[in-house]
């Protein structure tokens, strides 16, 4: 078994100046293993408190932070996007064309048998079409999400699965890659021509049975439980995507992107990219939460919970990673009758993070492991360690909705001479339309009057009526807490998709 020895970087000896997150928070990044490119696609803690991280390339690379020491457990996978550990000698990974399972069946720590678990889904060639997953959920079942393809490129002449006519372009012009300027506008951005693409698909703990679980979806990058065992995805800005989303995903939900209809049971309606757009809004899922674009995320990841120790107040919430920028996002839950909606504000926003923000594992010991990559786009590579130093923080911990305004819970007391007469808040919302983004719309300052409760851990904040579908940015910068602590995310946004009585 090959190993790889390397010394720890720390981030923490160099805290930025004034930087209240690297004075409440320790980053260490860890050198990559020599000779990979260090961009990764999936990750996951094992009980033992080591980390197994898939690469890119088609590497399975597990690191012992007490010998910092990376070992090879696997290779030759093509492009990995997520990983789960079932044992330490057995690991599940989402390749670009199948769910595999790895296995030592020796026990020298490296996998001897290759298998695979699932691959009964359409592939076009299409450069596009990343498999993301599995996410495991609280009963067992592994959950994957479909990338849609793109008119960027042409197909392959030879694809796997069903096909459908539905579309303006044959199959042969659609793998025709001399002719395709010239064909690629019928297609339509993104589209789904082989089975499941756009989909989220339901597999037994074994992988055996498949169900089709839910549609609408472009590029779920991120799949993950949460702390109560719902299931969320994010999806990233683009066609029908005025701004990334996050959504709780049930079964049978529709979910936006129209171009995954024409694999629904039963579809009669032809192409769904030409169905008018108030219809398709009619029959999809609203978001529980919208991702401000350029300003709280660009293309948010993985959903994961905090676990119930080391990160204190945070426990129990949802962290979501964001590629472009040197940014975390903690999403903060607001079920209304029902529907789960809530708040997005920063976790970690600072230049000692880093961007690439793609995967994450808490190990046993609490601490949280960050894995980056950059692909085509903005971001970055490695493996980061992130721990709380001890000190206290002041953070955020609840935003509620009410028909008249907010109210906003705290981690520690606030000082009444920090917090305004006038809290900053805007509104505006972004359109559902086949354009690629959208600009902010109808973007319109609130008046919010606050008021601070007698211990000083909530303002309850007084606005005009609330509006449906609207996502509203709070200014809470300059509030600090009694021990003079300053506020870490001053920032939230809310998104209210479901008015509260």
């Amino acid at each position: 078994m090959k190993t790889f020895a390397f010394a720890l970087l720390s981030l923490a000896a160099v805290s930025l100046h004034g930087d209240p997150w690297t004075d409440a928070f320790s980053i260490e990044k860890i050198a990559n293993p020599p000779g990979l490119d260090p961009q990764i696609g999936g990750l996951a803690a094992l009980p033992d408190g080591r980390v197994a991280a898939c690469f890119h390339r088609g590497d399975v690379m597990i690191y012992d932070p007490a010998a910092k020491v990376w070992t090879r457990f696997a290779s030759g996978l093509q492009e990995p996007l997520g990983l789960v550990v079932e044992s330490p000698t057995s690991f599940l990974v989402m390749q670009r064309s199948e769910l595999t399972r790895l296995e030592d069946t020796d026990g020298d720590g490296q996998a001897d048998r290759y298998r695979t678990v699932f691959d009964g889904f359409g592939m076009t060639g299409n450069y596009h079409e990343f498999a993301f997953g599995p996410a495991r959920g609280p009963d067992g079942s592994l959950y994957i999400g479909l990338n849609l393809a793109s008119n960027g490129a042409s197909i392959r002449p030879e694809i796997r699965g069903d096909w459908t006519d539905v579309g303006e372009l044959t199959q042969a012009q659609m793998a025709d890659p001399a002719g395709w300027k010239k064909y690629a506008g019928k297609a339509g951005r993104m589209y789904s021509r082989v089975a499941w693409r756009g989909w989220i698909l339901k597999l037994s703990p074994d992988g055996s049975k498949m169900e089709p679980f839910a549609s609408g979806f472009r590029s779920p990058d991120g799949l993950g439980f949460d702390a109560a065992g719902r299931l969320l995805v994010t999806d990233n800005q683009g066609d029908w995507r005025g701004t990334s989303p996050l959504y709780h995903v049930q079964k049978g939900g529709f979910y936006g992107h129209p171009a995954s209809l024409v694999w629904t049971q039963g579809w009669t309606k032809g192409d769904p990219l030409k169905l008018p757009v108030a219809e398709l809004d009619k029959l999809r899922t609203p978001e529980s939460f919208q991702f401000a674009q350029g300003e709280l995320a660009n293309s948010p990841t993985q959903p994961i919970p905090f676990p119930p120790n080391t990160f204190g107040p945070l426990a129990g919430e949802t962290l979501i990673g964001e590629m472009n920028v040197g940014r975390l996002v903690r999403f903060l839950e607001d079920p209304v009758d029902g529907f789960l909606q809530g708040a997005g504000v920063a976790f970690m926003e600072t230049k000692a993070l880093g961007a690439g923000n793609h995967r994450f594992a808490f190990t046993p010991d609490g601490a949280l492991w960050v894995g980056k990559t950059h692909l085509s786009w903005a971001g970055s590579d490695g493996l980061i360690r992130i721990v709380p130093t001890g000190k206290p923080f002041l953070a955020l911990t609840a935003v509620k909705a009410r028909p008249d305004g907010f109210k906003l819970t705290f981690s520690q007391p606030l000082a009444p001479a920090s917090v305004p007469a006038k809290v900053p808040l805007v509104q505006f919302h972004y359109l559902y339309h086949a354009t690629y983004g959208s600009p902010k719309v109808d973007e319109t300052p609130v008046v919010a009057t606050p008021r601070l409760s007698a211990d000083g851990l909530t303002l309850d904040v007084t606005t005009p009526a609330l509006m449906q579908g609207r996502l509203y940015s709070f200014d809470l910068n300059g509030i600090r807490s009694t021990s003079e602590l300053p506020l870490l995310g001053t920032k939230p946004y809310y998104l209210v998709s479901k008015l509260p009585k």
